[in-house]
Protein backbone atom coordinates (compact mmCIF):
# COMPACT_ATOMS: atom_id res chain seq x y z
CA UNK A 1 0.00 0.00 0.00
CA UNK A 2 2.58 2.20 0.32
CA UNK A 3 3.90 2.16 -3.03
CA UNK A 4 2.62 5.48 -4.44
CA UNK A 5 4.31 5.31 -8.27
CA UNK A 6 4.13 2.47 -10.55
CA UNK A 7 6.42 3.06 -13.68
CA UNK A 8 4.87 0.75 -16.11
CA UNK A 9 6.29 -0.44 -19.40
CA UNK A 10 3.43 -0.41 -22.33
CA UNK A 11 3.49 -2.32 -25.53
CA UNK A 12 0.41 -3.06 -27.96
CA UNK A 13 -1.53 -6.10 -26.35
CA UNK A 14 -4.67 -4.13 -26.64
CA UNK A 15 -4.53 -3.42 -30.08
CA UNK A 16 -4.07 -7.01 -30.66
CA UNK A 17 -7.09 -7.86 -29.19
CA UNK A 18 -9.52 -5.31 -30.87
CA UNK A 19 -7.81 -6.87 -33.82
CA UNK A 20 -8.89 -10.69 -33.31
CA UNK A 21 -12.43 -8.77 -31.92
CA UNK A 22 -12.40 -6.56 -35.14
CA UNK A 23 -11.94 -10.44 -37.03
CA UNK A 24 -14.61 -11.61 -35.60
CA UNK A 25 -16.81 -9.07 -36.17
CA UNK A 26 -16.88 -9.32 -39.53
CA UNK A 27 -16.41 -13.23 -39.64
CA UNK A 28 -19.28 -13.80 -37.20
CA UNK A 29 -20.40 -10.87 -35.93
CA UNK A 30 -23.58 -12.74 -33.81
CA UNK A 31 -20.67 -13.65 -31.49
CA UNK A 32 -19.51 -10.42 -30.50
CA UNK A 33 -21.42 -8.92 -28.04
CA UNK A 34 -23.38 -5.61 -27.84
CA UNK A 35 -20.88 -4.31 -25.36
CA UNK A 36 -18.03 -5.60 -27.71
CA UNK A 37 -19.64 -3.61 -30.41
CA UNK A 38 -19.25 -0.18 -29.08
CA UNK A 39 -15.81 -0.84 -29.73
CA UNK A 40 -15.69 -1.55 -33.56
CA UNK A 41 -16.53 2.15 -34.26
CA UNK A 42 -13.43 4.07 -32.83
CA UNK A 43 -11.01 1.29 -33.59
CA UNK A 44 -11.79 2.07 -37.58
CA UNK A 45 -11.84 5.57 -36.36
CA UNK A 46 -8.86 5.47 -34.78
CA UNK A 47 -10.58 7.33 -32.22
CA UNK A 48 -8.47 6.63 -28.79
CA UNK A 49 -10.29 8.55 -26.60
CA UNK A 50 -13.18 6.89 -27.24
CA UNK A 51 -12.01 3.28 -26.97
CA UNK A 52 -10.61 4.54 -23.48
CA UNK A 53 -14.54 5.28 -22.86
CA UNK A 54 -15.97 2.39 -24.15
CA UNK A 55 -13.53 0.00 -22.61
CA UNK A 56 -14.14 1.65 -19.06
CA UNK A 57 -17.57 0.01 -19.19
CA UNK A 58 -15.37 -3.55 -18.80
CA UNK A 59 -13.93 -5.11 -15.96
CA UNK A 60 -10.33 -4.38 -15.97
CA UNK A 61 -9.40 -8.02 -15.67
CA UNK A 62 -11.00 -8.81 -18.57
CA UNK A 63 -8.78 -9.89 -22.14
CA UNK A 64 -10.09 -7.26 -24.04
CA UNK A 65 -8.60 -5.00 -21.74
CA UNK A 66 -5.13 -5.46 -22.69
CA UNK A 67 -2.13 -6.78 -20.58
CA UNK A 68 -1.42 -3.08 -18.74
CA UNK A 69 -5.11 -2.36 -17.73
CA UNK A 70 -5.01 -6.55 -16.50
CA UNK A 71 -1.75 -6.25 -14.85
CA UNK A 72 -2.47 -2.63 -12.68
CA UNK A 73 -6.24 -4.06 -11.54
CA UNK A 74 -4.16 -7.10 -10.40
CA UNK A 75 -1.48 -4.95 -7.85
CA UNK A 76 -4.69 -2.82 -7.00
CA UNK A 77 -6.86 -6.35 -5.86
CA UNK A 78 -3.56 -7.49 -4.18
CA UNK A 79 -2.81 -4.45 -2.71
CA UNK A 80 0.77 -4.14 -3.93
CA UNK A 81 0.11 -0.26 -4.84
CA UNK A 82 -2.16 2.46 -3.43
CA UNK A 83 -5.57 2.74 -5.14
CA UNK A 84 -4.83 6.49 -6.14
CA UNK A 85 -1.03 6.06 -6.65
CA UNK A 86 0.47 7.74 -10.13
CA UNK A 87 1.11 5.73 -13.22
CA UNK A 88 3.59 6.36 -15.09
CA UNK A 89 3.59 5.13 -18.67
CA UNK A 90 6.99 4.46 -20.46
CA UNK A 91 5.54 3.99 -24.82
CA UNK A 92 7.41 2.96 -27.53
CA UNK A 93 8.16 5.61 -30.12
CA UNK A 94 6.13 4.39 -32.93
CA UNK A 95 2.62 5.26 -33.93
CA UNK A 96 1.02 2.30 -32.11
CA UNK A 97 3.21 3.12 -29.04
CA UNK A 98 1.84 7.06 -29.14
CA UNK A 99 -2.02 5.61 -29.67
CA UNK A 100 -1.63 3.20 -26.55
CA UNK A 101 -0.07 5.66 -24.99
CA UNK A 102 -3.07 7.49 -25.77
CA UNK A 103 -5.74 5.21 -24.54
CA UNK A 104 -4.50 4.33 -21.47
CA UNK A 105 -3.78 7.81 -20.14
CA UNK A 106 -7.37 8.73 -20.87
CA UNK A 107 -8.75 5.62 -19.46
CA UNK A 108 -6.94 6.05 -16.29
CA UNK A 109 -7.57 9.69 -15.82
CA UNK A 110 -11.26 9.01 -16.01
CA UNK A 111 -10.56 6.75 -13.35
CA UNK A 112 -9.23 9.32 -10.88
CA UNK A 113 -4.91 8.33 -11.80
CA UNK A 114 -2.49 11.02 -11.95
CA UNK A 115 -0.66 9.42 -14.83
CA UNK A 116 3.03 10.75 -16.41
CA UNK A 117 3.95 9.63 -20.38
CA UNK A 118 7.61 9.16 -21.19
CA UNK A 119 8.20 8.08 -25.04
CA UNK A 120 10.98 5.71 -25.30
CA UNK A 121 13.45 6.31 -28.29
CA UNK A 122 13.84 4.08 -30.54
CA UNK A 123 11.76 1.42 -28.60
CA UNK A 124 10.78 -0.06 -31.99
CA UNK A 125 10.70 -3.39 -34.01
CA UNK A 126 12.02 -2.08 -37.61
CA UNK A 127 15.41 -1.80 -36.88
CA UNK A 128 16.52 -4.32 -34.41
CA UNK A 129 20.04 -3.09 -33.78
CA UNK A 130 18.97 0.35 -32.55
CA UNK A 131 16.43 -1.25 -30.48
CA UNK A 132 19.04 -3.19 -28.53
CA UNK A 133 21.60 -0.94 -27.97
CA UNK A 134 19.63 2.73 -27.58
CA UNK A 135 15.96 2.04 -27.54
CA UNK A 136 17.09 -0.68 -23.95
CA UNK A 137 19.29 2.36 -22.89
CA UNK A 138 16.87 5.00 -23.37
CA UNK A 139 14.19 2.59 -21.54
CA UNK A 140 16.73 2.30 -18.53
CA UNK A 141 17.78 5.81 -18.75
CA UNK A 142 14.05 6.93 -18.35
CA UNK A 143 12.85 4.50 -15.60
CA UNK A 144 16.57 5.50 -13.11
CA UNK A 145 15.64 9.01 -13.88
CA UNK A 146 11.91 8.30 -12.84
CA UNK A 147 13.02 6.43 -9.63
CA UNK A 148 15.49 9.33 -8.99
CA UNK A 149 12.85 11.76 -8.95
CA UNK A 150 10.15 9.95 -6.37
CA UNK A 151 12.76 7.79 -4.64
CA UNK A 152 13.27 4.31 -4.80
CA UNK A 153 11.13 3.42 -1.67
CA UNK A 154 7.79 4.79 -3.18
CA UNK A 155 8.18 3.04 -6.56
CA UNK A 156 7.22 -0.38 -8.37
CA UNK A 157 7.87 -0.95 -12.04
CA UNK A 158 5.46 -3.17 -13.88
CA UNK A 159 7.35 -4.70 -16.67
CA UNK A 160 4.08 -6.86 -18.21
CA UNK A 161 3.71 -4.31 -21.20
CA UNK A 162 5.89 -4.33 -24.47
CA UNK A 163 8.68 -6.08 -25.49
CA UNK A 164 9.98 -9.39 -23.89
CA UNK A 165 13.53 -7.79 -23.27
CA UNK A 166 12.26 -5.01 -21.30
CA UNK A 167 11.32 -7.48 -18.02
CA UNK A 168 15.00 -8.57 -18.37
CA UNK A 169 15.77 -4.47 -18.17
CA UNK A 170 13.11 -3.97 -15.86
CA UNK A 171 14.58 -6.76 -13.22
CA UNK A 172 17.89 -5.36 -13.44
CA UNK A 173 16.51 -2.31 -12.76
CA UNK A 174 14.78 -3.61 -9.92
CA UNK A 175 17.91 -5.49 -8.33
CA UNK A 176 20.46 -2.37 -8.36
CA UNK A 177 17.98 0.45 -7.65
CA UNK A 178 16.15 -1.83 -4.64
CA UNK A 179 13.08 -1.09 -6.43
CA UNK A 180 9.63 -3.92 -6.39
CA UNK A 181 9.37 -5.64 -10.38
CA UNK A 182 6.23 -7.36 -10.79
CA UNK A 183 4.80 -9.12 -14.10
CA UNK A 184 1.74 -10.81 -15.05
CA UNK A 185 1.54 -13.25 -17.45
CA UNK A 186 -1.98 -13.79 -19.68
CA UNK A 187 -1.84 -17.18 -18.58
CA UNK A 188 -1.64 -15.85 -15.09
CA UNK A 189 -4.42 -15.27 -12.91
CA UNK A 190 -2.40 -13.00 -10.93
CA UNK A 191 0.63 -10.82 -11.22
CA UNK A 192 3.71 -12.00 -9.81
CA UNK A 193 6.57 -10.14 -7.74
CA UNK A 194 9.90 -10.97 -8.71
CA UNK A 195 12.08 -11.37 -5.43
CA UNK A 196 15.16 -9.49 -4.32
CA UNK A 197 18.49 -11.18 -5.44
CA UNK A 198 21.34 -11.39 -3.50
CA UNK A 199 23.55 -9.50 -5.21
CA UNK A 200 25.42 -6.54 -5.54
CA UNK A 201 27.39 -4.74 -8.35
CA UNK A 202 31.05 -3.82 -8.21
CA UNK A 203 30.93 0.02 -6.89
CA UNK A 204 34.68 0.01 -7.24
CA UNK A 205 34.55 -1.21 -11.04
CA UNK A 206 32.13 1.83 -11.53
CA UNK A 207 35.03 4.18 -10.45
CA UNK A 208 37.56 2.22 -12.11
CA UNK A 209 35.05 2.15 -15.74
CA UNK A 210 34.64 5.87 -15.11
CA UNK A 211 36.22 7.58 -17.61
CA UNK A 212 34.64 5.12 -20.44
CA UNK A 213 31.46 5.08 -18.97
CA UNK A 214 30.93 8.54 -18.77
CA UNK A 215 32.21 9.29 -22.51
CA UNK A 216 29.88 5.95 -24.19
CA UNK A 217 26.72 7.64 -21.69
CA UNK A 218 27.21 10.96 -23.15
CA UNK A 219 27.38 10.13 -27.17
CA UNK A 220 25.15 8.32 -29.28
CA UNK A 221 28.34 7.58 -31.47
CA UNK A 222 30.74 4.17 -30.90
CA UNK A 223 34.30 4.55 -29.82
CA UNK A 224 37.56 3.29 -31.19
CA UNK A 225 38.05 0.66 -29.22
CA UNK A 226 41.83 1.13 -29.03
CA UNK A 227 41.34 4.29 -26.45
CA UNK A 228 41.15 1.62 -23.65
CA UNK A 229 42.81 -0.85 -24.83
CA UNK A 230 46.29 -0.04 -22.39
CA UNK A 231 43.83 0.02 -19.28
CA UNK A 232 40.88 -2.66 -20.61
CA UNK A 233 39.99 -5.12 -17.63
CA UNK A 234 37.83 -8.28 -18.60
CA UNK A 235 34.69 -7.12 -15.97
CA UNK A 236 33.93 -3.93 -18.49
CA UNK A 237 32.93 -6.57 -21.23
CA UNK A 238 29.25 -6.64 -20.07
CA UNK A 239 29.10 -3.43 -19.97
CA UNK A 240 29.86 -2.75 -23.33
CA UNK A 241 28.57 -3.78 -26.98
CA UNK A 242 31.55 -4.68 -29.61
CA UNK A 243 31.07 -3.40 -33.25
CA UNK A 244 33.49 -4.57 -36.17
CA UNK A 245 33.79 -2.28 -38.75
CA UNK A 246 36.10 -2.57 -41.33
CA UNK A 247 38.09 -5.01 -39.18
CA UNK A 248 38.41 -2.15 -36.58
CA UNK A 249 36.87 -2.79 -33.28
CA UNK A 250 34.51 -0.56 -31.43
CA UNK A 251 32.31 -0.32 -28.64
CA UNK A 252 29.60 0.99 -27.79
CA UNK A 253 27.57 1.05 -24.23
CA UNK A 254 24.98 -2.12 -23.47
CA UNK A 255 22.04 -1.75 -22.23
CA UNK A 256 23.43 -3.45 -19.08
CA UNK A 257 26.14 -1.27 -18.63
CA UNK A 258 24.16 1.92 -19.11
CA UNK A 259 22.05 0.43 -15.64
CA UNK A 260 25.39 0.18 -14.09
CA UNK A 261 26.09 3.50 -14.60
CA UNK A 262 22.79 5.14 -13.85
CA UNK A 263 22.95 3.33 -10.40
CA UNK A 264 26.41 4.28 -9.32
CA UNK A 265 26.33 7.70 -10.84
CA UNK A 266 23.75 8.70 -8.13
CA UNK A 267 25.15 6.42 -5.68
CA UNK A 268 28.48 8.52 -6.15
CA UNK A 269 26.81 11.80 -5.71
CA UNK A 270 25.01 10.60 -2.21
CA UNK A 271 28.63 9.30 -1.13
CA UNK A 272 31.06 11.72 -2.53
CA UNK A 273 31.76 13.51 0.83
CA UNK A 274 32.11 9.86 2.80
CA UNK A 275 34.85 8.46 0.30
CA UNK A 276 37.01 11.28 -1.41
CA UNK A 277 40.15 11.96 0.10
CA UNK A 278 40.66 15.19 2.17
CA UNK A 279 41.30 18.58 0.39
CA UNK A 280 44.38 20.67 0.55
CA UNK A 281 45.80 23.93 0.26
CA UNK A 282 49.31 22.45 -0.29
CA UNK A 283 49.48 22.94 -4.57
CA UNK A 284 52.32 22.65 -6.38
CA UNK A 285 53.00 24.59 -9.96
CA UNK A 286 52.99 22.00 -13.08
CA UNK A 287 55.41 20.34 -14.69
CA UNK A 288 55.97 20.01 -18.28
CA UNK A 289 57.99 17.27 -19.98
CA UNK A 290 61.72 18.43 -21.59
CA UNK A 291 60.02 19.13 -24.90
CA UNK A 292 59.87 22.69 -26.68
CA UNK A 293 57.10 21.16 -28.78
CA UNK A 294 54.69 20.77 -25.75
CA UNK A 295 56.12 23.71 -23.35
CA UNK A 296 54.08 25.71 -26.43
CA UNK A 297 50.78 24.82 -25.58
CA UNK A 298 49.15 26.90 -23.42
CA UNK A 299 45.80 25.18 -23.77
CA UNK A 300 47.18 22.27 -21.68
CA UNK A 301 49.25 24.18 -19.13
CA UNK A 302 45.59 25.87 -18.59
CA UNK A 303 44.00 22.87 -18.57
CA UNK A 304 46.78 21.21 -16.06
CA UNK A 305 46.55 24.59 -14.20
CA UNK A 306 42.78 24.40 -13.79
CA UNK A 307 42.93 21.02 -12.41
CA UNK A 308 45.54 21.49 -9.98
CA UNK A 309 43.37 25.02 -8.97
CA UNK A 310 39.74 23.58 -8.87
CA UNK A 311 40.17 20.47 -7.82
CA UNK A 312 40.82 20.27 -4.05
CA UNK A 313 42.79 17.11 -3.18
CA UNK A 314 45.45 17.53 -6.37
CA UNK A 315 48.24 18.72 -5.43
CA UNK A 316 50.09 19.02 -8.64
CA UNK A 317 50.18 17.83 -12.47
CA UNK A 318 53.10 16.40 -14.13
CA UNK A 319 53.29 16.04 -18.01
CA UNK A 320 55.18 12.81 -19.21
CA UNK A 321 53.91 12.24 -22.76
CA UNK A 322 53.41 13.89 -25.55
CA UNK A 323 52.02 12.88 -29.25
CA UNK A 324 51.73 15.61 -31.73
CA UNK A 325 49.71 13.61 -34.48
CA UNK A 326 47.81 11.56 -32.12
CA UNK A 327 44.19 12.57 -31.38
CA UNK A 328 42.50 11.34 -28.07
CA UNK A 329 39.42 11.75 -25.61
CA UNK A 330 40.22 13.47 -22.67
CA UNK A 331 39.73 12.01 -19.58
CA UNK A 332 41.29 10.65 -16.05
CA UNK A 333 41.72 6.58 -15.87
CA UNK A 334 44.08 4.41 -13.13
CA UNK A 335 47.57 4.42 -14.61
CA UNK A 336 50.61 2.06 -13.52
CA UNK A 337 51.73 4.55 -10.88
CA UNK A 338 48.55 5.95 -10.10
CA UNK A 339 46.31 8.46 -11.54
CA UNK A 340 46.70 9.62 -14.63
CA UNK A 341 45.20 12.14 -16.78
CA UNK A 342 44.82 12.43 -21.01
CA UNK A 343 44.09 15.54 -22.65
CA UNK A 344 43.82 16.47 -26.43
CA UNK A 345 42.65 18.73 -28.57
CA UNK A 346 41.85 16.78 -31.05
CA UNK A 347 45.28 17.26 -33.14
CA UNK A 348 47.84 16.04 -30.39
CA UNK A 349 47.60 14.38 -27.04
CA UNK A 350 49.11 15.00 -23.53
CA UNK A 351 49.12 12.11 -20.87
CA UNK A 352 49.78 13.25 -17.33
CA UNK A 353 50.09 11.79 -13.46
CA UNK A 354 48.41 13.61 -11.14
CA UNK A 355 49.55 13.91 -7.25
CA UNK A 356 46.95 14.12 -4.63
CA UNK A 357 45.88 13.33 -1.13
CA UNK A 358 44.31 9.75 -1.96
CA UNK A 359 46.32 7.95 0.51
CA UNK A 360 44.22 4.16 -0.29
CA UNK A 361 42.91 2.55 -3.55
CA UNK A 362 39.49 3.13 -2.38
CA UNK A 363 39.87 7.32 -1.97
CA UNK A 364 42.51 7.28 -5.44
CA UNK A 365 39.37 5.39 -7.38
CA UNK A 366 36.99 7.91 -5.89
CA UNK A 367 38.84 10.87 -7.16
CA UNK A 368 38.93 9.28 -10.08
CA UNK A 369 35.07 8.96 -10.74
CA UNK A 370 35.25 12.47 -9.57
CA UNK A 371 37.62 13.99 -11.96
CA UNK A 372 35.33 12.21 -14.76
CA UNK A 373 32.51 13.58 -13.90
CA UNK A 374 34.56 17.02 -13.67
CA UNK A 375 35.28 16.99 -16.68
CA UNK A 376 31.79 16.50 -18.57
CA UNK A 377 30.95 20.15 -17.54
CA UNK A 378 34.23 21.63 -18.53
Amino acid sequence: MNIQNLICTAGTSLFSNLNELFKKFKDTPDKVTEKEKELVSPFIDRTWKKISEKISGFSPGEKICGAEINSIDSMLKLKYIAPGCNLLFCYSATEDGRAINTILTHYYRLKGHRVESFEITDLQDELPKRFRTYGLRNLAKTICKIIRSYSPASCAINATGGYKAQIAIAVMLGQATGTPVYYKHERFDEIIAFPPMPVALDFELWMKASGMLFILDSTAEIVNYSEYEEEWDEKYESLVEHVNIEGKDYIELSPAGQIFHETFREKFKSTLDEILPPGTTKKFNFTMEDSGHVKSKADLEVFLQKITDEIPQVTRCINYYYNPDLPSITRFRAGAKGLEGIYSNGTYTARFRIESTARTKGQENALLAYLNEWIRYK
